[in-house]
């Protein structure tokens, strides 16, 4: 992948490929980057759009130190004064780069009693930057797994706001006694990816569902899945057994299925923002658009012709082909007396995963590299 930094979104990744063990790379992404960062406050008194207002690039994107990154710091030239200009720009090592140990990868019990368990741990990269936007410093990161698994994650620390305190309704006791409230407030995240998996353009999008069929088999209840094409631009919402999948259906495993990538968002707080309040298309935790070059930020886009964020784009309903997903992830954040000073990072995101990619997972261990499909009849 390459990588670079925005004076408004921060870090930006771009040309994003994963290659399996034994496999030829196959790109997944164009580019992967934040489309904004709101922070609503519980009063109604404060709301900050941080990506558009402020930026995560320039002055506000810090330089590492070898406390705050453990791998390698990577250098970019970053502008002084906004988007570069105007003013200087100086070096800085603002990328880390780690190896980290992504835990069990898989675990197996042996084939005969007595036999070692077939067991490997993972190794993933993760890539950082930080980014201090009024009180708060924000842990921009992605982590690519062994598996081909991408996981964005947003980490807030830094310090409560001094000018945010309030009463019980809309915040929690800080300090002795019951008197400071600190604000209970919100961050609420979009990220943009531009997917092209085998290239851009021919992508399809999917949605699965699983409900239960009120039928109750000799064991259990009766679930029953299946997939959704989503043809045209459009927001979701996200529900018990559902996911999406971005899909090229000219691009086929040694199975013969197409090729995809799952996106998982796990657990969130669902939001509608500020400015998409009111809108026909307003709450939503994920979007999938077509790709157009002035279609920036999910929110304050400041391009006007083709809209002011990801409800304006939806509504031509144009016919998906050359796909961006918007993923909405919320956390609502509500004060500890543990958060004085500094707070404890506290991290949102999500997951894509691979999804047919391979035929097999392309590290099985020998034992096990003919282990595809349905296994013949014990004899």
């Amino acid at each position: 992948m390459c990588w670079r930094v925005d004076h408004n979104a921060g870090l930006v990744l771009e040309d994003v490929s994963f290659a399996p063990a034994g496999h030829a790379p196959l790109q997944v992404l164009a580019s992967l980057t934040l489309g904004q960062l709101e922070v609503p406050y519980d009063t109604g008194l404060r709301n900050t759009e941080d990506i558009t207002s402020q930026g995560f690039g320039g002055r506000s994107m810090l330089t590492l130190t070898a406390r705050s990154c453990g791998g390698e710091r990577l250098t970019t030239p970053v502008p002084t004064i906004g988007d570069g200009s105007v003013g200087s720009v100086e070096p800085r090592e603002v990328l880390c780069r780690e190896t980290v140990d992504g835990g069990i990868s898989y675990h197996a019990t042996g084939e005969e009693p007595g036999d070692e368990p077939l067991v490997e741990r993972r190794t993933d990269l993760r890539l950082s930057t930080i980014s201090k936007v009024g009180w708060y410093e924000y842990v921009t990161q992605y982590t690519f797994g062994a598996d081909g698994s991408i996981t964005p994650e947003l980490g807030a620390t830094g310090d409560l706001s001094p000018a945010d305190y309030t009463d019980a309704a809309h915040g929690w006791a800080v300090g002795e006694g019951d008197h400071d409230h600190a604000a209970s407030h919100s961050h609420n995240v979009v990220w943009k990816m531009h997917w092209a998996l085998g290239g851009r353009g021919g992508q399809r999008v999917e949605q699965y569902d699983a409900a239960d069929t009120d039928e109750m088999g000799p064991k259990s209840r009766v679930v029953s899945g299946s997939l959704t094409g989503i043809g045209r631009e459009d927001t979701r919402t996200m529900t018990d057994r559902r996911w999406w999948r971005v899909v090229n259906p000219d691009r086929r495993n040694d199975d013969g299925h197409p090729v995809s990538y799952e996106i998982d968002l796990g657990a969130s707080s669902s939001f509608t923002f500020t400015r998409d309040d009111g809108h026909e298309h307003g709450g939503y935790d994920i979007a999938f658009t077509e790709a157009s070059d002035c279609e920036l930020f999910a929110t304050a886009n400041r391009d006007g012709h083709c809209g002011r964020g990801v409800p304006d784009y939806v509504a031509d309903r144009q016919e998906l082909d050359d796909v961006v997903a918007w993923v909405a992830i919320g956390f609502h954040h509500v004060p500890r007396d543990e958060e004085q000073s500094p707070m404890e990072s506290h991290w949102q995101g999500f997951t894509m995963i691979p999804r047919d990619v391979t035929a097999t997972r392309p590290d099985a261990p020998p034992s096990r590299e003919t282990v595809n499909g349905s296994p013949p009849p014990a004899e």
